[in-house]
């Protein structure tokens, strides 16, 4: 068969090859922990699983609208005007199965041969995928370790050509845990207007995951570029819900009508149970929000302790979302090579920096969704693993 050759193009996600990985070992009886995969450790709570689980047995077994069901772009737009101060209305919401949706559906809108996408680097790796599938040419933002892995707003600005069509951004971000400042922000819009005809595409999937005080900063909040803004958000973190498939986009202007008609054509809809479940999640008791985070805080503090304890290693505090992203060079050991390392003898799953852009090498990705007491047995055995290769 021959396939067409954009197929080429299309990238994966290392972090679910890991976690293949370590269910294989796992299966032969092998004890692995699992530091790699990005998804809470919690259950979805019961008030949600209850909500879904009602909407199955009252018959909604149906085609839902492809754009989500009314009741729940409400939700969605009453938490928005809550945890941004942003109203919107709640046509220019999209329901999708997943936030990879929404950054697909941008990538398709706006990239084609002669395009350029501007995108975090190490970030999200479906973003180059996605970018890159399109046609366009997928341009890295890259993002450094001294300013915690903030993007510079500078730095962005000084990548637009004529030929840019779309920006994504992401904080709190995948795989850094870095949050970039409301200054940087407000230095990027600024610098925005003088490119008018440029999208922003603002992945805010772990904005309710913030540490030391730290509050989020939405691109939607900003009057002068909010019709050129796609917001990505969802319910897979905030709420335990990876496994639900369930996310959505706010779309500027007309674009809502697009991304409904990509939505016909992929997905058709999002099952009617899950989006009741979401409904739930929206407007019901919030505690559980407050404790996943308090817990992933402390989770954060324990296991930058250990990171820096072990010989090679260093790593800024992350600010927010649950992952660390340490720098290894001074082990002298590729970032690949060590996640394999780490995985294979020492029974510890971790994504190498490489699998999230080439400014990804020299570091390693670690997920702290994961109980305290097997992130310290993890940094023993990193420390020991490590020891014996001396």
């Amino acid at each position: 068969m021959r396939l067409a050759g954009r197929m080429a193009q299309l990238g994966t996600e290392t972090a679910f090859e890991v976690l293949a990985r370590a269910k294989a070992l796992e299966a032969e009886g092998r004890s692995i922990i699992n530091l790699g995969i990005g998804q809470p450790d919690f259950q979805t709570p019961e008030n949600i699983v209850e909500a879904g689980r009602k909407a199955l047995a009252d018959g909604h077994h149906g085609y839902t609208p492809a754009n989500g069901i009314q009741p729940l772009r409400e939700a969605v737009a009453a938490d928005i005007a809550e945890h941004r101060g942003v109203e919107i209305d709640p046509a220019s919401v999209v329901v999708v199965p997943g936030g990879k949706v929404t950054m697909f559906f941008a990538a398709l809108m706006f990239g084609e041969e002669g395009a350029e996408i501007l995108y975090p680097n190490p970030g999200f790796p479906i973003y180059q995928s996605a970018i890159e599938f399109s046609g366009a040419t997928a341009v890295p933002i890259p993002l450094y370790e001294e300013t915690g892995f903030s993007f510079s707003a500078e730095e962005v600005l000084s990548k637009i050509t004529p030929r840019t069509r779309l920006i994504m951004l992401n904080s709190p971000a995948n795989p850094t845990g870095g949050v970039t400042p409301k200054a940087e922000f407000d230095r990027l819009v600024e610098g925005l207007a003088a490119h008018p005809d440029v999208a922003i595409m603002s992945d805010e999937i772990y904005s309710r995951l913030l540490y030391d005080g730290q509050e989020h900063v939405s691109l939607l909040a900003y009057p002068s570029i909010r019709e050129r803004v796609i917001l990505l958000d969802g319910w897979s973190k905030t709420y335990a819900m990876t496994g639900w498939r369930i996310g959505y986009g706010v779309w500027p202007g007309e674009l809502a009508e697009q991304a409904t008609r990509l939505a016909v054509n992929s997905n058709s809809c999002v099952n009617a149970p899950t989006q009741m479940a979401a409904i739930e999640a929206l407007t019901g008791p919030q505690e559980s929000v407050a404790t996943m985070r308090l817990a992933f805080d402390e989770r954060r503090k324990i296991i930058v302790r250990g990171l820096n304890q072990i010989e090679g290693f260093r790593c800024v505090e992350p600010q927010g979302a649950f992952y660390a992203m340490p720098n290894i060079e001074g082990t002298g050991i590729g970032a690949r090579e060590l996640q394999d390392g780490l995985l294979e003898v020492a029974g510890v799953a971790t994504v190498a920096g490489t699998s999230f852009g080439e400014y990804g090498e020299g570091y390693l990705r670690f997920s702290y969704a994961a109980s305290s007491e097997q992130i310290l047995e993890a940094m023993t055995r990193i420390r020991e693993f490590l020891a014996q290769r001396t």
